[in-house]
């Protein structure tokens, strides 16, 4: 049997016994397209029946979560909490509030979860949860009520051993710090059982930036594989959240020129670049105002705004998806191949789909998958965990020169399992490099 056929009819059996979870097959065919060879090559994975125990989450839990909003309505939605893997250490992953999350989200986030924390060199496992609570429009009471309601129903599954959520979509410092509190005030434990709290309850420096900054720091390492840099580089960037933001900003640090942002409504392209002052205007819009990215073409004259559009039609040296899911499909990917794209560096998770990701594959264009690129979050959660641990708080040199270091070294990870020279399979070598360490400690461990 080949490759492709066992791959096919392992695709088949997932999909049976997952039926309608269209994002977690996305992600697991993504994930075995590539890891099949080296599994078929490496007889105990298949004897060990791996791959089928790697796709099952250890724990589902699924909870009803009742609250009362500030006119005295009694609301419910519902919550989640999918422990996917603990093999190489406690479930770690964020919490989403958005009306979009699901049970197949859910699954997908935690499945890549699980490889990224092993590409992460830190000792966590893999995990995700949330719920179809939206927190926008909600006055902070609101949001309070049901951020202690959530973890009323959470708090009896996780601890600083076991299962270490974080922040995702629609949960920020905030809302961490708000279910932190209700789980100190239940367990009457004052631990490191949440990671992004504020810096007054144990959170540590460097973490809102960690994932945008760490996307950046990946693809430096990219491109000086081949003898290159990001200066004078232009640069692509989906969204105008905090990832994007923070990509933004360490691409100028590092002499790139940032040309766009986005949000749901459109995209803006200044062409002179993105600077440091109307960086700062991004975030006084977003993140204070909760304004929309159209204001800024008014705000400064030159720059355009494409309503309903995605950035990809926009030439470029290197792309930056940092906004959601499939936000790049194949007509986008063969655009910006032809445009003249060279690397494409995920800050989202799975913001590429399959087709885009062939495209880009068959043509040369480098690929950085979100399991490596984005892994600066979760990277500097554990980090924030190792502090709590200690009872010390490193700062923000110390916490970001340990994030560029790790961020290198899932470089070379990628590398060792994905080729030789300037032609790396990182897609290649970041499913197989974070396989390799999760698949031998699940096997050390025996039938568990």
């Amino acid at each position: 049997m080949t490759a492709t056929e066992r791959t096919d009819s392992f695709m088949k059996g997932l999909i049976r016994r997952n039926p309608g979870e269209v994002e977690f097959h996305q992600a697991v065919r993504e994930f075995v397209n590539t890891v099949m060879p080296y599994v078929m090559d490496h007889r105990k994975y298949i004897d060990g029946y791996v791959l089928e125990r790697l796709t099952e989450p250890d724990r589902v839990v699924s909870f009803r979560v009742s609250w009362e909003d500030d006119k005295g309505n009694i609301r419910a939605n519902r919550g989640f909490r999918v422990q996917f893997c603990n093999a190489i250490g406690p479930y770690k992953g964020g919490l989403r509030f958005h009306p979009s999350v699901n049970l197949s989200i859910l699954k997908f986030l935690g499945f890549e979860q699980t490889f990224k924390n092993s590409l992460s060199t830190l000792p966590m496992g893999g995990g995700k949860g949330g719920a179809n609570f939206n927190p926008k429009g909600k006055s902070d009471r609101e949001v309070m009520r049901f951020c202690q309601a959530f973890m009323t129903q959470l708090e009896r599954y996780i601890g600083p051993e076991t299962d270490v959520p974080a922040g995702d979509i629609g949960v920020g410092r905030r809302e961490v710090n708000f279910m932190f509190g209700q789980y100190k005030r239940m367990r009457n434990r004052f631990v490191g059982v949440l990671t992004g709290k504020g810096l007054e309850l144990g959170g540590s420096l460097i973490r809102p930036e960690a994932t945008g900054y760490g996307c950046v720091y990946f693809a430096q390492s990219v491109l000086e594989h081949v003898g290159e840099g990001l200066a004078g580089k232009r640069c692509v960037v989906s969204g105008s959240g905090n990832v994007a933001q923070h990509a933004i900003e360490k691409i100028l640090h590092l002499g790139g020129i940032p040309l766009t942002a986005s949000d749901s409504g459109g995209f803006i392209l200044d062409p002179t670049g993105i600077t440091v002052e109307k960086l700062a205007w991004i975030k006084e819009h977003k993140n204070e105002q909760r304004g929309r990215m159209a204001a800024y073409a008014e705000a400064f004259p030159g720059s355009t705004f494409h309503a309903h559009a995605r950035p990809w039609a926009v030439p470029c040296d290197v792309a930056f998806p940092c906004a959601t899911q499939n936000e790049v499909n194949a007509e986008d990917a063969s655009t910006m191949i032809k445009l003249g794209c060279r690397l494409v560096c995920e800050g989202a998770n799975m913001p590429s789909t399959l087709e885009a990701i062939a495209r880009f594959r068959s043509k040369g264009v480098l690929f950085a998958p979100g399991k490596a690129a984005n892994a600066g979050g979760v990277t500097v959660s554990g980090l924030e965990m190792t502090q709590n641990s200690m009872r010390l708080s490193w700062p923000a040199e110390e916490v970001d020169n340990r994030l560029r270091d790790i961020m290198h070294k899932i470089h070379d990870r990628c590398v060792e399992f994905g080729g030789d020279g300037d032609q790396v399979d990182y897609l290649t070598g970041a499913n197989i490099g974070g396989f390799v360490k999760v698949a031998d400690a699940v096997l050390a461990q025996g039938i568990v």
